[in-house]
């Protein structure tokens, strides 16, 4: 049988055209509803299906102090302003990423100053010098395109986290605010059981210097009434340690001096205000166009993919343009003379052959971080429906909370009006009358966190819908 002879050349052209075929494939493309996971069609926790999710949430308060607060730190705060940063510094990096798929031109001048020998004489001349180099890679395959394309995600990605750290910082400052008017409240409510108390005190001590009643019961009340400043001293820190964190939020020195722009003074709250009464959280599907940082991760997905793809065209040829030229004279006004100018220009293919394995490497490291951002945006995604989820379901049992510990705020005032009378008449012990009050101060400091819990979980709801402020 005789043998048969391959070409080299055909060989070379027909592996050629194979990598330019595996080259242009792009990507699959991607689709955000893509879950690993089952999402459901409607909240587990909602019954307003519906009716599209709630797009602005501030005004919803209508809290004039709070929304100047809110708009104030998104202008001042400091970490915000680096997230700021990091958008503009990730779109320079795209420019920088798709700056090879234009032409690279650089000029030299200078001046040469030389001495030979020859035969026994010497000779010393100078030329000025202006140089010219050009290289140009021809982006065939679109191996620099898939790059820039990687850099221009990761800027809208960038962007994508700026929003969310927009909403972030303002549901900090908002939850900040109320817990401020809290404490603030707090600290009311233990001045005023203070105030009570030392009336008590008094009683016992007029009923103790008539012999009317043991020093012991004295004792007893002393005790309390100190226990009820402690208490004070500890709502009064905690107002300026809030009061603190809340102007380091908006960008200000923490003089513990809140003020409002046209204001000398932040006036205190003076009840928490009820959390609005509606609300629509929309479809779960929606959630993934409605989340930056959701957003943000598919976006990171797709610049994964787009290295990758990168990082496979590594492997075709590479087509460059290369030019040099200039011109050297010894009169400075000759070198800008076109005919003293020389040049030259050449065309190139460079096709990787052995690179140690670096550019399957570059590949394999590129596939593993295609993996690692799907399985982080499938993270990221199961996160903001649990985020969803738990805030719609607290609500309702923060609201259940809220209405008995109201009920037990009344029950307790009006059995604390009743042990007064009692003791006065002789009918209980001290202990009794002083369990009523500090019944009473623990039912009141209850109900106001409660109250502040309810408005921080509808502030966590806004956030872990998405949406604007």
């Amino acid at each position: 049988m005789p043998a048969k002879f391959y070409c080299p050349t055909l060989w070379i052209f027909s592996a050629l055209a194979a990598l330019w075929a595996v080259g242009c494939e792009s990507p699959a493309p991607r689709d955000a509803k893509a879950l690993a996971f089952q999402a459901p069609q409607h909240w587990s926790s909602n019954g307003h299906f519906a009716e599209p999710a709630v797009t602005g949430w501030l005004q919803a308060f209508n809290d004039t102090g709070l929304t100047e607060l809110v708009n104030a730190g998104l202008i001042d705060n400091f970490d915000l302003k680096s997230a700021a940063a990091r958008v503009d510094a990730a779109r320079e990096q795209a420019v920088i990423a798709g700056s090879g798929r234009w032409p690279q031109l650089s000029l030299a001048q200078g001046y040469q100053r030389a001495k030979t020998n020859a035969g026994g004489e010497s000779s010393e001349y100078g030329a000025f010098t202006a140089l010219f180099n050009l290289s140009w890679e021809l982006d065939v395959w679109g191996r620099i395109k898939a790059g820039q394309q990687a850099a221009e995600t990761d800027a809208e990605a960038a962007g994508d986290d700026f929003h969310a750290a927009q909403l972030s910082l303002a549901a900090r400052i908002a939850q900040a605010y109320f817990e401020f008017s809290e404490a603030q409240l707090q600290a009311a409510v233990a001045a005023q059981s203070i105030k009570d108390r030392g009336v008590i005190a008094d009683l016992v001590r007029g009923r103790f210097n008539k012999g009317l009643t043991r020093g012991l019961d004295l004792r007893l009340v002393l005790t309390d009434l100190a226990n009820a400043e402690a208490q004070l001293a500890q709502a009064r820190n905690d107002v300026q340690l809030i009061g603190r964190r809340l102007q380091a939020l908006l960008g200000r020195y923490p003089d513990n001096q809140l003020r409002q722009s046209g204001s000398n003074q932040l006036d205190p709250a003076l009840s928490l205000p009820q959390p609005p009464p509606s609300l629509t959280a929309g479809l779960p599907a929606e959630l993934l166009e409605r989340r930056p940082d959701v957003i943000a991760a598919f976006k990171r997905l797709r610049a994964a993919d787009s290295r990758l793809e990168s990082a496979e065209k590594a492997l075709l040829p590479r087509v460059t343009l290369t030019g040099a030229g200039g011109a050297s004279s010894a009169a400075l006004t000759e070198i800008i003379d076109p005919r003293a100018a020389a040049w030259n220009l050449a065309a190139g293919l460079a096709q990787p052959l052995f690179t140690g394995g670096r550019l399957q490497g570059e590949i394999r490291f590129n596939e593993a971080k295609v993996q690692e951002a799907f399985n982080q945006y499938q993270s990221v995604a199961l996160n903001a429906f649990r985020e969803v989820e738990q805030a719609l379901a607290a609500e309702a049992w923060l609201r259940t909370q809220e209405q008995a510990l109201r009920e037990a705020v009344q029950q307790t005032e009006a059995s604390r009006k009743l042990a007064v009378y009692s003791y006065r008449q002789g009918l209980i012990e001290i202990l009794t009358l002083l369990d009523s009050y500090r019944s009473t101060l623990n039912a009141q400091s209850a109900h106001l966190a409660v109250q502040r819990q309810l408005l921080n979980n509808r502030i966590n709801l806004y956030l872990a819908l998405g949406g604007g402020v």
